[in-house]
Order: C-alpha cells, then structure tokens, then sequence
C-alpha cells in the first residue's frame, strides 16, 4: 500500500450505557462510518472497555472488575469480528482484560489489544510495562507481557505498542530493528503530563524510526466529574520530518481533550504516507538525514568518571 487512511476514536469513557449491547451498536456505527468514508481501520483507546463499568451489576466486588471486563470482551470480540467482516475494516477496539495464569492464588490479567480483520483473523498485543496502579489495581493484578508481535496487514508491517510502552528507549531500539510501515499506540493518560509524555515520545519514534505513528487516548474516566477530572486525551497521526514526506512530521492531529469539554471525537485521517516513509526509512528515496539506517554498535564509550551500580526498579 502506498496510502492508508485510519480514523482514531478519541472515546469518552464518562458517556454512560445502559448495556453492552448499546456500546456495541455505537462502535458498530462509527465502522460503518469509517467504510462509507473508505478509510481501512477504526482504532479505540486503551481500557476504552472501562466505559462498560456504567452498567457493570452494583454488587460487583472490586476485586471481581477485571475478571467481569475479560467476560464482556469476549462477547463484545465476537461481535467486532463480525462487524470487521461486515463492513470490511479492521477495528482495533483498545484494550480489554485477558486472563492469565494466577499468580500467588489470585487472579491475574494481561492488558491486550486486538486487531480484529476482516478475514476474522485477531492479531493480539499485550502490554509491555505497566503503572503502579495496573500492578497493583484492586480489580485484580495486572502481568506484563512479553512478546512484540509484528503483524502483515495489508502489505504491510504492522505493530501495536501500548500507552506507557511509548516510553522506553531500549524497546524502541528494538522497534527500529524490525522495518515498520506503522505503528499504532492506544493509550489512556490519567493527566496532561501523562498526555505529553506519550504524544511527544510518539512524535519523536516516528523521526527516529522514519516510519508512521498513530496515537490516541480516551478522555475522562468512567464515573467521573467532568469539571474536574484530569484524564486527558486526543489523537495524532506522525510521520518522519523531511522534505519528501511532511515538513513538520504531523499528518493529523486533534488537541488534547479533556472531561470538561464533553467531546467524543473522531480523527479522520486520510491518505497517511506509509509508501514514502517506507522508501525513505529503506534508503531508497533521497533524505535529509537517515537515522532509521544508522546504529551506535561502532562507538566506543570513554567515562571518565567512576563506575557506580545503580539498582533500578524493573520497567
């Protein structure tokens, strides 16, 4: 493919639904958008499943939210498999729970995103690196993964990388081994800094990658209060910054979001350059600069100072 167009659902996780049903008719609309515009992907934010928490039974325990989520996305995943073929796009519904083996007798989850094709096929990606708060959640421990999965999807050499992941210089290091044509980052940030974090890392993978990057986060928090909350999110679409490609290296963008302005809104992004990135990240387009093709593995490091062992906390 030479251009793909994907659109990226900023969801509102304050919205309330009466059921799954509802939110399954709602995603199913926004497909059905998304193929009446030609475009060959619907993506949602990570834990854009914590909207069914509106209608989550009230005598759910806390320590029951996880294992409740794994139960809804297996039916929500059989439904989005046959919107996927109905409407002939590829859906990326963020991330849901997915059970995993218990550790110290309780119930464990691993953080995954499908992509869910029109062929049926569903190419899973957990999340690598997790935040205190998904290690130690009251709605069930939180496992990291530990595999890259890269998918063919249309020709191309696909990837999804979750939220925080975003983050870690060495997994992008890695990245940047395997020929990308895109990369796609569903995220939820609880805060703008959070927000910046992952969207300017984001921007910057994609010049160091010289491939295309698309990344989104919810907005708000289920039972939240809009006034107030801090949950932030937005949509961008990134590309290399050169003169064949883009000169900024933002193909799309929508501001950051928050719960206050009560927006749920969709980034149509048409026509994003995967060809051009392709060739330039490949050598075989003239380039202002190529760090796509350049590695450290020559240098030699002179530190003059003393070596001191630092102890750090595992990522």
């Amino acid at each position: 493919m030479e251009y793909v167009s994907i659109d990226l659902w900023a969801a509102n996780l304050e919205l309330p639904l009466p059921d799954l049903s509802t939110w399954l008719a709602r995603l199913d609309a926004r497909v059905a958008q998304t193929a009446a515009r030609g475009a060959h992907m619907l993506v949602l934010p990570e834990f854009s499943c914590a909207q069914w928490l509106s209608f989550a039974p009230i005598d759910l325990p806390p320590e029951n939210i996880m294992a409740w989520l794994a139960e809804c996305g297996t039916v929500a995943l059989d439904a989005i498999a046959v919107m996927a073929a109905r409407h002939g796009v590829t859906i990326l519904p963020g991330t849901i729970p997915f059970p995993a083996a218990p550790v110290d007798g309780q119930p464990a989850f691993l953080n995954r995103a499908w992509l869910m094709t029109p062929d049926g096929s569903r190419h899973p990606q957990d999340k690598l690196s997790l935040t205190p708060l998904e290690e130690h959640g009251a709605g069930g421990i939180t496992i990291r993964g530990d595999t890259i999965n890269v998918i063919d999807w249309n020709g191309l050499r696909v990837a999804m990388i979750i939220c925080l992941d975003t983050e870690f210089t060495h997994l992008w290091s890695r990245l940047g081994q395997l020929d990308l044509d895109l990369i796609i980052i569903p995220a939820k940030t609880d805060m703008i800094t959070g927000y910046n974090r992952v969207f300017g890392c984001a921007r910057s993978r994609a010049i160091e990658l010289q491939t295309v990057i698309c990344v989104l986060g919810a907005v708000g928090v289920p039972f939240g209060q809009a006034a107030t909350d801090t949950g932030v999110g937005g949509a961008s679409v990134f590309t290399p910054c050169d003169i064949s490609v883009s000169l900024d290296g933002v193909h799309a963008h929508i501001q950051a979001q928050t719960a206050a302005l009560m927006t749920d809104l969709v980034l149509s992004a048409s026509d994003i350059p995967v060809g051009a990135s392709r060739r330039l990240r490949n050598g075989f387009a003239e380039a202002e600069v190529c760090p796509a093709l350049w590695n450290a593995d020559h240098l030699v490091v002179n530190d003059s100072g003393e070596a001191k062992q630092v102890s750090a906390p595992h990522q």
